[in-house]
């Protein structure tokens, strides 16, 4: 029987279950996708009580099957998510979507007490991104549901309750509270202190490679706290690359480009222009720009698709052709995207009647997209540090048209394809090592 990690990585459209062997291949995966569900408010949100219990069936199949030892568990999710818990330990609340609208204009007194949008941002390294920022979910739940807020006993981050399922035990990670939460002191590296002055409280954050024994079905099992996702996913490289000086950029319905070497603190013009911080599970911070890119490139080659007739996955077979992206470049026109930061994530078919091909039409979308992405880069990369690799994960490094385009807007950087599957759940496996004998 072999020894393994399980991992439990959840994205918001695929819920994963992978195992990892002793040599990190993943021996076995098990996807699912579930209907979302509506809040409290009517909202749609993911049912977690459908994900709850295919995680532990999960697990429980697993070990009845008996080819597999599970000696660990972690887990992988996507951020600003949370789970409220009474004095019972139950769950109180749904898990609302970070995409629901909150008006920011009912923060404004909070963010004035705090010195003010800006430098309140600055500090916590986390742009007014509304329900993004977790710690501005905890004050609506405060202010627009005391009823349910009098009920709250504790505070998890999401991967940390998919670990409570099994542990019961409250807490938290470096990489989940530093992750656009607006909850975390950059400066001081420690919480923020409007938490306390609000009369919230959180655990404090244990380094990502600590886990508990749990007895889960009779078996012994070191159980970790869990990761934010795109944080987990710089691990591997790190791990590869210990002492190059990288950019990673994360790609899918988000794209994120993350530089954990730069030494900087985050300026008020890095934080205008969608520049933000992350943390490693060691604590230390991870110049990031986060950008809904994958999203409006999704909208849009529906859009495209609609319009011209012709399957959606078209752009997969397009030939690079250099000729068209360099006259893209030398009229650098704008069509799709804004000038500034985005804020507009729906397709306008309307557009798309400037162009008499679909080739055009996608490569003037992939252009804006890259050119965006290059100013993301140049932005997080301190003033003395001399860049020379970028790492593509995930969908967008099999768009050659897009590396293309990386490649002719900034020839002094090398594009490479990270070899690594599974980015996310890859690096929570790996901080569970030390359990595996």
């Amino acid at each position: 029987m072999k020894n393994v990690i399980a991992i439990i990585d959840i994205g918001k459209t695929n819920k994963k279950i992978f195992l990892f062997d002793e040599d990190f291949q993943v021996v076995s995966e098990k996807s699912i996708q579930f209907e979302e569900i509506k809040d409290d408010d009517g909202f749609c949100c993911d049912d977690i009580e459908a994900i709850e219990r295919w995680i532990k069936n999960g697990i429980i199949q697993i070990q009845k099957e008996g080819l597999y030892r599970i000696k660990a568990i972690n887990f992988s999710t996507h951020g600003a998510s949370l789970v409220y818990l009474n004095k019972e330990g139950k769950r109180i609340t749904p898990l609302y979507n970070y995409l629901k609208p909150l008006n920011l204009d009912d923060y404004l007194g909070f963010y004035a007490s705090q010195g003010g949008v800006e430098e309140f941002s600055r500090k916590t390294a986390s742009p007014a991104y509304g329900m993004l920022n977790t710690g501005i979910q905890m004050l609506s739940l405060k202010r627009n549901k005391p009823e349910i807020w009098k009920q709250v006993h504790e505070v998890l981050h999401y991967p940390q309750y998919l670990s409570y399922l099994f542990t019961h035990k409250i807490t938290a990670d470096f990489t989940s509270v530093g992750a656009h939460t607006a909850t975390w002191d950059f400066d001081q590296m420690q919480y923020h202190k409007w938490l306390e002055e609000e009369g919230i409280s959180l655990p404090e954050p244990c380094k990502g490679n600590e886990a508990v024994y749990a007895d889960i079905n009779g078996k012994r099992v070191a159980v970790g706290t869990g990761l934010h996702d795109s944080s987990s996913s710089i691990i591997p490289l790190l791990e590869k690359e210990k002492r190059k000086n990288f950019v990673l950029l994360s790609t899918g319905t988000w794209i994120i480009a993350m530089n954990p070497f730069s030494k900087e603190t985050l300026t008020q013009h890095q934080l205008k222009n969608n520049c933000l911080c992350f943390m490693t599970p060691e604590k230390q911070q991870v110049k990031s720009s986060m950008q809904f890119l994958g999203r409006i490139h999704e909208v849009y080659i529906k859009a495209l698709s609609e319009y011209f007739k012709i399957d959606i996955n078209t752009h997969q077979n397009l030939e690079v052709n250099e000729t068209l992206c360099q006259d893209l470049i030398q009229s650098n026109t704008r069509v799709f995207l804004s000038d500034g930061i985005d804020t507009d994530f729906d397709a306008h078919p309307e557009l798309l009647s400037q162009f008499q091909t679909y080739e055009s039409a996608y490569y003037q979308l992939i252009f804006e997209i890259s050119k965006k992405v290059i100013l993301a880069i140049e932005l997080i990369s301190d003033k003395n540090a001399k860049l020379k690799d970028v790492y593509i994960s995930g969908g967008f490094n099999r768009n050659k048209i897009f590396i293309k385009f990386l490649e002719l807007l900034k020839p002094s950087i090398s594009i490479k394809i990270s070899d690594c599957k599974n980015e996310s759940a890859l690096g929570a496996a790996l901080l569970m090592k030390n359990y595996l004998k």
